[in-house]
């Protein structure tokens, strides 16, 4: 028996080290790519440590383009949008799980169920109304558009569902109002859902390209998803330059990653588990 349970340890260690190395193939060649002239890129077979990596490549994305200027909108936009979907989420989702009011269940429901309709669906309609606003080529169009998700809602209602209701009722006798309840018990016992939603946010935000080419004309406005393509022409594209600058990119996402990585399994698992 014990023979047996090393070999499935084993196994299953093996099939684990396989699936990583599957995943990070990718993330290699991009990095492997980022050193070589365009010519070298696509050889076959594939030369994953460049014999003259050109280092310069990692200069030059920031002369060809304003990179600088295009990481420091994504950025702004981020930041904010991860915060205000954060605070939003959390809030109604205190709502939703802990408070009694007429209709609650119904307007949860309704509200999640939009996480079903495409963007697609409404893309135009979003478009007319933001431009009736004014708000066309504004960051605030897309902040206030990203502001509020029926995911982060439900994803925290999970989580808040398995806070018992004795512990509220316990603050409320003690005078707490609903508000202090939220920020002095709620949200710092939900540092792994919260952590979880940071990531997922934060990722979607960055990386965001269809809401950005929809609203920001303005090369000062741009963000980094659309900016990358200023490296390909009719003609030809800089491929090196763009994998130089897709690692340079990746780096904020990494970063916020490994700083959460610890409460995000957790955080997955409680979302998905209670309620």
């Amino acid at each position: 028996m014990k023979k047996q349970k090393i070999l499935a340890k084993i196994l299953i260690y093996i099939v684990l080290i396989a699936v990583t190395i599957t995943m990070l193939f990718p993330f290699i060649w991009m990095l492997s790519s980022s050193l070589k002239l365009n010519k070298d890129i696509f050889a076959f077979p594939i030369e994953w440590i460049p014999k003259n990596p050109q280092w310069d490549n990692y200069k030059k994305i920031w002369e060809q383009i304003p990179l600088a200027t295009f990481i420091k909108n994504t950025a702004k936009i981020t930041l904010i949008v991860t915060f205000l979907q954060l605070l939003t989420s959390s809030f109604a989702a205190y709502a939703f799980s802990k408070l009694r009011f007429k209709g609650r269940d119904f307007l949860f429901l309704a509200y999640v169920a939009t996480i079903a309709v495409p963007w697609q669906a409404y893309m135009v309609p979003q478009f007319i109304m933001m431009r009736e606003f004014g708000l066309n080529n504004t960051h605030l169009a897309i902040i206030l558009l990203q502001a509020f998700s029926a995911f982060g809602v439900f994803m925290m209602r999970q989580f808040y569902q398995g806070i018992p209701d004795s512990l509220i009722e316990a603050a409320r006798i003690d005078g707490m109002n609903d508000y202090q309840i939220y920020a002095k018990i709620m949200l710092p016992l939900s540092k792994p859902a919260i952590s979880t939603l940071t990531i997922f946010t934060f990722v979607n935000t960055w990386n965001d390209f269809l809401g950005p080419l929809l609203y920001l004309t303005r090369e000062s406005l741009k963000t980094i998803q659309i900016g990358l393509r200023m490296f390909i022409t009719q003609y030809s594209a800089e491929y090196g330059l763009i994998m130089a600058a897709s690692v340079v990119v990746l780096i904020p996402v990494l970063i916020v990653f490994l700083s959460l990585q610890k409460y995000f399994v957790q955080g997955v698992a409680a979302t998905g588990v209670k309620g």
